[in-house]
Protein backbone atom coordinates (compact mmCIF):
# COMPACT_ATOMS: atom_id res chain seq x y z
CA UNK A 1 0.00 0.00 0.00
CA UNK A 2 1.40 3.45 -0.79
CA UNK A 3 1.71 5.46 1.95
CA UNK A 4 -0.49 8.84 1.84
CA UNK A 5 1.00 11.56 3.89
CA UNK A 6 0.06 14.38 2.33
CA UNK A 7 3.87 14.76 -0.24
CA UNK A 8 3.45 13.82 -3.91
CA UNK A 9 4.87 10.51 -4.78
CA UNK A 10 7.52 11.40 -6.93
CA UNK A 11 8.79 13.78 -3.87
CA UNK A 12 8.69 10.37 -1.86
CA UNK A 13 10.85 9.00 -4.36
CA UNK A 14 13.16 11.28 -4.43
CA UNK A 15 13.75 11.94 -0.31
CA UNK A 16 13.94 8.43 -0.10
CA UNK A 17 16.74 8.22 -2.45
CA UNK A 18 18.36 10.71 -0.76
CA UNK A 19 17.93 9.02 2.54
CA UNK A 20 19.49 6.16 0.60
CA UNK A 21 22.78 7.39 0.03
CA UNK A 22 22.54 8.78 3.83
CA UNK A 23 22.08 5.47 4.97
CA UNK A 24 24.41 4.23 3.14
CA UNK A 25 27.12 6.77 4.30
CA UNK A 26 26.17 5.83 8.10
CA UNK A 27 26.42 2.06 7.17
CA UNK A 28 30.42 2.70 6.02
CA UNK A 29 30.82 4.87 9.28
CA UNK A 30 29.50 2.32 11.21
CA UNK A 31 31.70 -0.72 9.40
CA UNK A 32 35.04 1.64 9.74
CA UNK A 33 33.74 2.17 13.70
CA UNK A 34 33.36 -1.21 14.21
CA UNK A 35 37.14 -2.03 12.37
CA UNK A 36 38.33 1.24 14.68
CA UNK A 37 37.23 -0.94 17.75
CA UNK A 38 38.33 -4.34 16.87
CA UNK A 39 41.86 -2.88 15.46
CA UNK A 40 42.91 -0.51 17.75
CA UNK A 41 46.29 -1.12 18.86
CA UNK A 42 48.60 0.77 21.53
CA UNK A 43 49.29 2.15 25.28
CA UNK A 44 45.43 3.43 25.06
CA UNK A 45 43.71 0.19 23.36
CA UNK A 46 41.16 -0.47 26.40
CA UNK A 47 39.86 3.17 26.55
CA UNK A 48 40.10 3.88 22.62
CA UNK A 49 38.61 0.26 22.51
CA UNK A 50 35.72 1.11 24.59
CA UNK A 51 35.33 4.60 23.21
CA UNK A 52 34.91 3.33 19.88
CA UNK A 53 32.08 0.70 20.99
CA UNK A 54 29.87 3.50 22.25
CA UNK A 55 30.78 5.42 18.48
CA UNK A 56 29.92 2.23 16.64
CA UNK A 57 26.53 1.52 19.25
CA UNK A 58 25.12 5.20 18.57
CA UNK A 59 25.83 4.45 14.43
CA UNK A 60 24.19 1.31 14.65
CA UNK A 61 20.88 2.99 16.25
CA UNK A 62 21.66 6.03 12.67
CA UNK A 63 20.96 3.11 10.72
CA UNK A 64 18.25 1.21 11.97
CA UNK A 65 15.98 4.73 11.86
CA UNK A 66 17.42 6.12 8.63
CA UNK A 67 16.21 2.09 6.96
CA UNK A 68 12.64 3.11 9.18
CA UNK A 69 12.14 6.73 7.77
CA UNK A 70 12.56 5.42 4.28
CA UNK A 71 10.22 2.62 5.21
CA UNK A 72 7.80 5.01 6.73
CA UNK A 73 7.96 7.07 3.46
CA UNK A 74 6.91 4.12 1.80
CA UNK A 75 9.92 2.81 -0.07
CA UNK A 76 12.33 0.12 0.74
CA UNK A 77 15.98 0.95 1.88
CA UNK A 78 19.35 -0.26 0.01
CA UNK A 79 20.55 -3.28 2.23
CA UNK A 80 23.20 -4.78 0.57
CA UNK A 81 26.87 -3.58 0.65
CA UNK A 82 26.89 -3.38 -2.77
CA UNK A 83 24.51 -0.67 -2.69
CA UNK A 84 26.49 1.17 0.08
CA UNK A 85 29.44 1.56 -1.86
CA UNK A 86 28.04 2.65 -5.13
CA UNK A 87 25.84 5.32 -3.29
CA UNK A 88 28.09 6.19 -0.65
CA UNK A 89 30.36 9.75 -0.99
CA UNK A 90 32.75 8.26 1.95
CA UNK A 91 35.83 5.63 1.00
CA UNK A 92 36.77 2.38 2.42
CA UNK A 93 40.49 2.67 3.95
CA UNK A 94 43.03 0.71 4.24
CA UNK A 95 45.82 1.06 7.41
CA UNK A 96 48.88 0.28 8.25
CA UNK A 97 49.18 1.26 11.24
CA UNK A 98 45.67 0.83 14.10
CA UNK A 99 47.13 3.68 16.25
CA UNK A 100 43.99 5.19 18.06
CA UNK A 101 45.08 8.62 16.53
CA UNK A 102 44.72 7.46 13.00
CA UNK A 103 41.79 6.00 13.52
CA UNK A 104 40.07 9.02 15.19
CA UNK A 105 41.22 11.12 12.24
CA UNK A 106 39.90 9.07 9.72
CA UNK A 107 36.95 8.68 11.46
CA UNK A 108 36.23 12.53 12.60
CA UNK A 109 36.98 13.72 9.13
CA UNK A 110 33.98 11.20 7.96
CA UNK A 111 31.97 12.69 10.78
CA UNK A 112 32.44 16.11 9.34
CA UNK A 113 31.67 14.98 5.58
CA UNK A 114 28.71 13.72 6.56
CA UNK A 115 27.66 16.68 8.62
CA UNK A 116 28.60 18.92 5.35
CA UNK A 117 26.38 17.03 3.51
CA UNK A 118 23.44 16.56 5.75
CA UNK A 119 23.66 20.44 6.27
CA UNK A 120 23.96 21.12 2.76
CA UNK A 121 20.26 19.43 2.33
CA UNK A 122 18.45 19.47 5.51
CA UNK A 123 16.37 22.73 3.93
CA UNK A 124 15.42 21.05 0.48
CA UNK A 125 13.45 18.24 2.47
CA UNK A 126 11.42 20.93 3.44
CA UNK A 127 11.19 23.63 0.60
CA UNK A 128 11.57 21.61 -2.00
CA UNK A 129 9.99 18.22 -1.18
CA UNK A 130 7.34 19.55 1.52
CA UNK A 131 8.47 17.35 3.37
CA UNK A 132 9.24 18.77 7.11
CA UNK A 133 9.36 15.39 8.97
CA UNK A 134 12.56 14.52 7.13
CA UNK A 135 14.08 18.19 7.81
CA UNK A 136 13.46 17.72 11.17
CA UNK A 137 14.62 13.88 11.29
CA UNK A 138 17.95 15.16 9.77
CA UNK A 139 18.44 18.15 11.90
CA UNK A 140 18.66 15.57 14.57
CA UNK A 141 20.78 13.43 13.10
CA UNK A 142 23.09 16.46 12.03
CA UNK A 143 22.95 17.36 16.08
CA UNK A 144 24.15 13.60 16.84
CA UNK A 145 26.86 13.76 14.58
CA UNK A 146 28.09 17.29 15.83
CA UNK A 147 28.47 15.51 19.39
CA UNK A 148 30.14 12.64 18.20
CA UNK A 149 32.79 14.33 16.17
CA UNK A 150 33.37 15.97 18.98
CA UNK A 151 33.82 13.72 20.95
CA UNK A 152 36.72 12.54 18.72
CA UNK A 153 38.04 15.70 18.25
CA UNK A 154 38.50 16.37 21.82
CA UNK A 155 40.81 12.96 21.59
CA UNK A 156 43.04 15.05 19.73
CA UNK A 157 43.45 18.17 21.55
CA UNK A 158 46.82 18.35 23.40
Amino acid sequence: MKASIGIKENYLAEVAHSLGKILADEFVLYTKTRKAHWCVTGADFHSKHLFFEAQYGQLEEIVDTVAERIRSLGHFPPATLKEYLVLTHLTEQSREKNDSIGFIKELLADHESILIHLRENINGYAQAFRDAGTSDYITGLMETHEKMAWMLRAHLEQ
